[in-house]
């Protein structure tokens, strides 16, 4: 006669909902004293996450006027990493006043003399037949215009309403807050999902959660590090290129640089997906071995739904995946354990 599941449970229903309860209300204090610690460090780990686009709006980023114009061609080669000629700088630098806007300017020394003779011939005299034209750089104030933005101004991410940077530092320390307080929040819920499961069970899950958790990290790490650096900087040289101005919300960006990693993190599972569907003998190590091609496919297919609309980061996801398939098949040639899995250990 085969061993029932609650044979030896010693707990109501009623009282593992009150343990359920316990243990959500500890995870949930947890979770709040996270997000209370997070609220001090926002602002450096808001520097942190911002630290990619900042460098990719710093290298492409400048304003319309001087975008040089470049070919596609030019455009491929800069992306691959080949010498191009390197963006020019403004021939115009502004700083503020109180009361107005002193510019440098970069003049034709002799249209001025010119003009200065034209005003005024008795004090200015007109310049020679055989003079040279020569630029040369004066200061001017000008009152009453309208407040230009700088170079350095247009390199930053911007926000459109008021309380768009309050609600994206919110966001950061709630998402930071999970980040810290995850361990223990997965602690608990540990302690009540363990308390229903044999112990070859729970041997299963102390092997593989390291792993599991080795790999997500490891998955969001290489994102965010390898694959955001140069997906931004494929996706902005277009800019360049079209003679665009890029100008990127702050909040959209938080929300790009938190999902893209999450996405790698949840992609880089597939060993132990495979791992857990040939325990179970939904497949084996040699199906996977035969379907192969099949299983490119598929990995193509979630690279482009996991990831932003462009070949660089799609090709950055399906290559690891490709990998981490092979691992998987590794992993699937151990021998599975012959005990029945209801039985005791």
């Amino acid at each position: 006669m085969s061993k029932d599941l609650f044979d030896e449970s010693t707990m109501s229903f009623g009282e593992h909902l009150e343990a359920l309860r316990t243990h959500l209300w500890k995870a949930l204090i947890g979770l709040v004293i996270g997000v209370i610690a997070s609220l001090a460090y926002s602002k450096p780990i808001i520097d942190m996450v911002r630290a990619p686009i900042d460098q990719a709006l710093a290298d492409y980023g400048q304003p319309v006027e001087d975008a040089p114009s470049k070919s596609f061609w030019e455009t491929t080669k800069a992306y691959f990493g080949e010498e191009t000629e390197e963006p020019t700088a403004s021939p115009t630098q502004q700083v503020e006043t109180d009361d107005a806007q002193v510019v440098s300017i970069n003049v034709d020394a002799l249209e001025l003399q010119r003009g200065l003779h034209k005003s005024d011939p008795e004090h200015y005299p007109a310049p020679s037949d055989d003079a040279k034209s020569v630029m040369i750089q004066l200061a001017a104030s000008i009152s009453g215009l309208p407040k230009i933005v700088d170079n350095d101004q247009q390199l930053k991410p911007i926000t459109i309403n008021v309380q768009e940077a309050f609600f994206t530092y919110v966001k950061v320390a709630m998402i930071s807050g999970l980040v810290l307080s995850s361990p223990w929040v997965f602690f608990q819920l540990w302690l009540f999902v363990a308390a229903g499961l044999y112990p070859h069970e729970r041997k299963w899950v102390y092997r593989f959660l390291p792993m599991s958790l080795g790999l997500f990290l490891g998955g969001a790490a290489f994102c965010f590090f390898l694959v955001i650096p140069v997906v931004l900087e494929f996706l902005l040289s277009f800019n360049l290129w079209l003679g665009l101005l890029p100008q990127i919300r702050m909040s959209e960006w938080i929300s790009f640089a938190v999902t893209l990693p999450l996405m790698f993190g949840i992609s880089f599972q597939l060993p132990l997906v495979m791992l857990f569907m040939e325990r179970i003998s939904i497949f084996s190590a040699d199906d996977y071995r035969e379907k192969r091609r099949i299983s490119v496919l598929v990995i193509a297919v979630l690279s482009m739904l996991l990831t932003p609309a462009d070949p660089t980061s799609m090709m950055l996801m399906m290559i690891p995946l490709m990998v981490l398939y092979e691992f998987g098949i590794w992993l699937c040639g151990f021998k599975a354990p012959s005990a029945s899995p209801y039985a005791e250990e």
